[in-house]
């Protein structure tokens, strides 16, 4: 029988008893890490979230207490009260925190029994996904995640007073609101009062926040829930959270870049000591995509990639003339030292494994050049001249034991493929040092990219991103070649926040609309609450927004968003832990007007 807590009071967590309070009563509660029984003497090891401290259960100086310590098992929660002491020298336990300390026990109560768990905590990585997510609450008392879950809320700390000390103000949006169907596919929520009316949840505060800043609001700030139904992935979710601001009276996209950079050199430094550089470097989008084959770089190693289009337009091979004539590009990586020595980190059939992968970013295949100790190796060689050859050669810099692999295709086969092939080497050599940052920004994006499902231009950010002042007059004229007023900072490989400058002129928001394709009425339709309010003076303005768990992602290491969330989904956007989403009761269908069809069209 669980017993009252009555006149307890824990007077620290586990982990926070330290050789002050030797000789000092002490009251802790958590749960029972582990029991071992010596006869005699019963240790047991308490954690809470602050990490463990072992207790002691000596029957010489306890009997009634000492009895109630032999029916303690895994995982009942206790409360402890005793007098801290010093560990004697052969069981000090340097891997603790508190391994220095004990807690002799003098009195103990059992708050809670526990069954025996599903699987053993300490051998959870070992357990399958599905189990583990099925019993999340069990999985969140590991110290891994507990671990990650404080830098979580470091994270939403640190946000707070930096964005508060620099004049933002703090409000909510609403998540029911208006479909505007211009990106991702919306979860849609029925309404009751209204029916066959749907509300949408709200893929981002983005129409909103701009509306504060018409509203008059100056600077804003909310540590906000978005849902988007898409197809899932290691780091997307359905629901996720942004650190989403908004400035006004900015015309300047180093206004905004300054700001959050600040905020992230404090979450470094905070976090992990680390001080970031003074000028974080800049690449433009066309740069980024011409030297990694990516939007979001990883520059921590090399394996640039280079354009030899020039070569190769009149080289003799006909995968390569065929690729420039028709308006796309060959592109080479040289993989430094890959073919090298008598055990290459490249075999052959790791080489036609490589060409196998590219496939799957739609490239047709990879051709290649090895440089051997005995001269060169490769198929393509023939169609070509010396000098050809030589000039590839010199142009990649290639040296023996290199090999350097050939892409031709449309460009954005060529970058998809290239760029991909980059990380894939690098991740084959273990060329990237995971104990370091690399962050930059990537800017000038393009404002616009053309859908073949589609048959017209879609922004590629949102519609309300502000094209760059020089490009304006190519609205009209050439929109792929409108650069957007956008900046994303890429940290390690990934995305952790982008924005832009907003269109804050009702002119240009009326040009942006119709390159879009869209009629008055679907603008009236979709966004006519929005545009109405341009009606009434906008301040030019802009943000940005941080991906809240991609940022605790790179905080703690790593590389599966499901580690950051407290409760998440899995790939089918299904809750293991609970069974959502589920039937509902037929009353509750009657009252929204819906009737659940046998098949879906």
């Amino acid at each position: 029988m669980a017993e009252f807590l009555g006149d307890w009071k824990r007077t620290c967590y586990a982990a926070e008893a330290t050789e002050k309070l030797i000789e000092k009563e002490t009251i802790v509660m958590g749960w029972v890490d582990n029991r071992r029984d010596f006869g005699g003497l019963i240790f047991v090891d308490l954690r809470d979230r602050s990490g463990l401290l072992q207790i002691v259960f000596d029957s010489s100086a306890i009997t009634s207490e000492f009895y109630k310590a032999e029916s303690i098992r895994s995982e009942y929660v206790i409360a402890v009260k005793g007098k801290i002491r010093k560990r004697s020298k052969e069981t000090i336990n340097p891997k603790l925190k508190t391994g220095t300390i004990e807690l002799l026990a003098t009195s103990v109560k059992v708050l809670s029994d526990a069954d025996t768990i599903p699987f053993e905590l300490d051998d959870v990585q070992s357990v399958k996904e599905p189990l583990r997510l099925k019993y999340r609450y069990l999985e969140l008392r590991t110290p891994k995640l507990q671990e990650i879950m404080h830098v979580r809320h470091m994270i939403y700390q640190i946000t707070h007073d930096y964005l508060n000390r620099n004049g933002f103000l703090e409000m909510e949006t609403p998540y029911l609101g208006k479909s505007t169907p211009e990106g991702a596919r919306d979860y849609l929520v029925p309404s009751r009062v209204h029916h066959g009316s749907f509300y949408a949840l709200s893929q981002s505060p983005q129409l909103y926040k701009q509306l504060l800043m018409i509203s008059g609001f100056d600077r804003y700030y909310q540590i906000a829930r978005c849902f988007r139904d898409e197809d899932l992935r290691a780091n997307r979710q359905p629901e996720f959270t942004q650190i989403d601001l908004e400035m006004s009276f900015v015309d300047n996209t180093e206004d905004v870049m300054t700001m959050a950079e600040g905020m992230v050199r404090e979450l470094f430094q905070k976090i992990k000591g680390i001080d970031l550089p003074k000028d974080i470097r800049r690449l433009t989008y066309q740069e980024a995509m011409d030297r990694y084959g990516s939007d979001k770089p990883d520059t921590r190693f090399e394996l640039e990639i280079v354009n030899i289009s020039d070569i190769a337009k009149d080289c003799g091979f006909k995968v390569f003339t065929d690729a420039v004539k028709n308006g796309g590009s060959v592109r080479m990586i040289n993989a430094k030292g890959f073919v090298q020595g008598d055990n290459p980190i490249l075999s052959r059939r790791d080489i036609d494994a490589l060409t196998d992968f590219v496939k799957i970013y739609k490239a047709k295949g990879l051709a290649w050049i090895a440089v051997k100790e005995d001269g060169i190796q490769s198929v393509i060689t023939k169609f070509m001249s010396q000098e050809v050859v030589d000039e590839i050669i010199k142009r990649a810099d290639a040296q023996k034991g290199d090999i350097l692999f050939f892409c031709a295709d449309k460009d954005t086969v060529v970058y998809d493929a290239m760029g991909a092939l980059r990380l894939r080497l690098a991740e084959i050599a273990n060329l990237i040092d995971k104990s370091t940052y690399d962050v930059l920004w990537v800017t000038d994006f393009p404002l616009l990219e053309y859908s073949e499902e589609e048959k017209r231009y879609v922004a590629k950010h949102h519609p309300f991103t502000s094209p760059k002042n020089e490009d304006l007059e190519l609205m009209d004229t050439a929109p792929d070649k409108v650069r957007a007023k956008a900046y994303d900072l890429v940290i390690n490989g990934q995305e952790a926040g982008g924005g832009s400058l907003r269109i804050f002129n009702r002119e240009i928001q009326k040009k942006m609309f119709k390159v879009l394709g869209l009629t008055d009425e679907q603008i009236t339709d979709r966004f006519g609450f929005f545009v109405n309010a341009f009606n009434y003076g906008t301040p030019p303005h802009g943000g940005l927004a941080f991906g809240l768990d991609r940022l605790v992602m790179l905080l703690t290491g790593t590389d599966n968003i499901k580690d950051v969330i407290p409760f998440p989904k899995v790939q089918n956007a299904s809750d293991l832990m609970t069974g959502a989403p589920d039937t509902v009761e037929s009353r509750q269908l009657r009252d929204l007007a819906i009737k659940i069809s046998e098949t879906a069209e």
